[in-house]
C-alpha cells in the first residue's frame, strides 16, 4: 500500500500516522494518494512497514529500546528523527518538525482510540497548533478539525456533525443544521454542540465570535 505522486515540497497536506487504533485500509489508501509525504512516530513503524507503506520519516524519544541500524531501516531510506524532549508528546514533535518543513497542512491517524489520555491530547494539539499549520485528525467514524470565525461547506441532508469548544467559545450562531444556535456559549464539560446534523442539502454556516471551536464530521455506523 504505497503511494507518493510527485509534487512540490509542502503543496499537499503530509501525513502523520500516529500509534492509537488503526483506521480501515480504505481510508489509509485514501490519504496516500494525496500525502507525498508520510511521517510516521515511534512504536508504529513496524505497523505501517508491515502494510507496505513507504515511509519517509520516523520520529519520536525513542525510549522503546529501538534497533536504529536494522537493514530494514538501511534498505527503505528512511530518515531518523530523535527528539528526546519528553515535555511534548511524539505527536507534538511531528506537527512542530512540519511545520518546520514549511508544510501548511497535515492529515493525522492513528492519533485516536486506545488511551484515553492519548486520545485527548491529540484531538487538543489541532487547537494548539492552529495558526502555524492545517490539522485534519481522521479515523473511520469522524473528521476532526478547528473551525474559523465563519465556516461554510456543502453537506447532504441528516449529515451527523458535532460541535465540540476546547475551553469556552462565545457567540455561536448556525444556519442549516437541525437544532441551530443563536449568540451560544459552549463550553467543555458543560454544554457542546454535540449530536447535531444538517437539515437539507446545501451550504450551511457556522459562525462564533470567541474561542476554539472543533467540528467534527461523524459516520454513523
Amino acid at each position: 500500500m504505497s503511494s507518493h505522486h510527485i509534487v512540490r515540497e509542502g503543496q499537499e497536506p503530509a501525513l502523520i500516522i500516529a500509534n492509537g487504533e488503526a483506521c480501515s485500509s480504505e481510508l489509509l489508501g485514501q490519504l496516500l494518494e494525496w500525502s507525498p509525504f508520510v511521517v510516521v512516530l515511534d512504536g508504529a513503524l513496524k505497523r505501517v512497514l508491515d502494510l507496505g507503506i513507504k515511509v519517509d520519516v520516523w520520529l519520536g524519544d525513542f525510549d522503546h529500546n529501538h534497533d536504529l541500524s536494522s537493514d530494514v531501516l538501511q534498505q527503505q531510506h528512511i530518515e531518523i528523527v530523535h527528539t528526546p524532549d519528553q515535555n511534548k508528546t511524539d505527536l507534538q514533535k511531528g506537527i512542530e518538525f512540519l511545520i518546520e518543513r514549511k508544510f501548511e497542512a497535515v492529515n493525522i491517524v492513528w492519533a485516536t482510540g486506545r488511551r484515553a489520555d492519548h486520545h485527548l491530547s491529540n484531538i487538543t494539539d489541532i487547537v494548539r497548533y492552529k495558526k502555524q499549520i492545517g490539522i485534519v485528525v481522521l479515523d473511520d467514524y469522524s473528521r476532526i478539525f478547528t473551525l474559523p470565525n465563519k465556516f461554510q461547506k456543502w453537506y447532504v441532508k441528516d449529515t451527523p456533525i458535532s460541535l465540540m469548544p476546547v475551553g469556552e467559545v462565545m457567540g455561536v450562531n448556525t444556519q442549516g443544521l437541525t437544532y441551530e444556535l443563536l449568540h451560544e456559549s459552549l463550553k467543555l464539560g458543560h454544554r457542546t454542540g454535540s449530536s447535531n446534523s444538517t437539515k437539507s442539502d446545501g451550504i450551511i454556516t457556522i459562525e462564533h465570535t470567541e474561542g476554539d471551536l472543533l467540528l467534527m464530521e461523524c459516520i454513523d455506523l
